[in-house]
């Protein structure tokens, strides 16, 4: 069942310890789910192309699925799609969710299968995107990333369905706030939003609606671009400047 206008719910988080399995899909991915408008058993399709298609993975996300109820289908493109139609199977789904690990390695392996186009009319079909990680920083322009080596580095060549930079694990590794604070004011980044672990933001369409969150006390974060004035450095150059979003804190969030 279509969303009544293109959504995307980027995240960094999604998932939790389960009870009866060893993983299982936390408030996040739930709210994916409700925003999809789905009345009937949710349909999820789920790609794991940034960490490599790892079928154990797979596994891991069936067992949750079946403890919640939840249809899951996988489109794995290593060594070859699974699908004849992946386009078809997305376009079916209610929630399409992306995981995290390599989202350099994701971007080109998308590409090379004709993905970006087809993710591009699946978000306009009214299926609802979303993602971890990898799976967040794919829908903007760009972010910052660790897919190069240990040392972050920026991606600039995202989908660009949404027109705004991306930063993941915002509170949890060091280096990713001054990186996308440097990329900003430097204009290498547009305007970029932000997310601490277990937060994600909420896009209808190209808008930023509201940030939620699944672990209380964490924040979203966006950071601009600004000149002159007191937003002005000594040398005269642009800085960034961050204004915390207060997320709207989900049922079941611990």
């Amino acid at each position: 069942m279509p969303a009544d206008a293109p959504t995307i719910v980027a995240t960094s988080g999604g998932m939790k310890a389960g009870r009866r399995s060893r993983v299982a899909f936390a408030p996040l991915v739930e709210h994916a789910v409700e925003l999809s408008g789905t009345t009937g058993r949710p349909k999820l399709v789920h790609l794991g192309t940034a960490s490599g298609d790892q079928r154990w993975w797979n596994a891991e996300l069936d067992e949750a699925a079946a403890v919640a109820g939840w249809d899951l289908r996988h489109v794995n493109l290593f060594s070859m799609p699974s699908v004849d139609d992946p386009e078809a199977l997305l376009l079916e789904a209610d929630v399409v969710w992306v995981g995290g690990g390599s989202v350099v390695n994701l971007l080109a392996v998308w590409r090379a299968h004709g993905l970006d186009e087809v993710f591009r009319r699946v978000w306009r079909a009214g299926v609802v995107l979303g993602g971890v990680s990898a799976g967040s920083i794919c829908w903007h322009v760009g972010g910052t990333t660790d897919s190069f080596g240990p040392s972050l580095r920026a991606v600039t060549d995202g989908l660009a369905l949404l027109p705004y930079g991306n930063g993941v694990h915002y509170d949890s590794e060091a280096e990713r706030r001054p990186l996308v604070q440097r990329l900003v004011a430097e204009g290498v980044l547009p305007t970029t939003h932000c997310t601490d672990d277990g937060v994600g933001l909420v896009y209808r369409g190209t808008e930023l609606v509201e940030a939620v969150s699944e672990v209380r006390g964490k924040g979203a974060y966006t950071v601009t671009r600004a000149t002159g004035g007191p937003d002005q450095d000594d040398d005269g150059s642009a800085r960034a400047v961050e204004e915390r979003l207060e997320p709207r804190v989900l049922p079941g969030a611990r």
